[in-house]
């Protein structure tokens, strides 16, 4: 009885220790994850930025000419359209 007694101290001064030593690493584990993945998000925003501002053309311009073609209008078919009001 004695070493049962004995071992549940022990798992229990174990698991105190753990606790007490996860408590001071996990927050300094996370932030260097986020750290990190800041770091990456911000070198994809820079590399992007780099690419859209370097592939900018200027000087050709090409216009192409459209004729006016039948103004859209709605069908005889379709009907008119009628304003309504809600009555509540």
């Amino acid at each position: 009885m004695g070493e049962f007694l004995e071992f549940i101290l022990y798992a229990v001064i174990i698991i105190y220790i753990i606790r007490s030593v996860m408590r001071l690493v996990l927050p300094m584990l996370f932030q260097k994850v986020v750290n990190k993945a800041q770091q990456g998000q911000q070198q994809n925003y820079r590399q992007q930025n780099y690419q859209q501002t370097n592939t900018k053309t200027t000087g050709n311009i090409k216009v192409d000419y459209i004729p006016q073609g039948k103004k859209h209008s709605v069908p005889d078919s379709e009907g008119e359209f009628v304003d309504y009001e809600e009555i509540k």
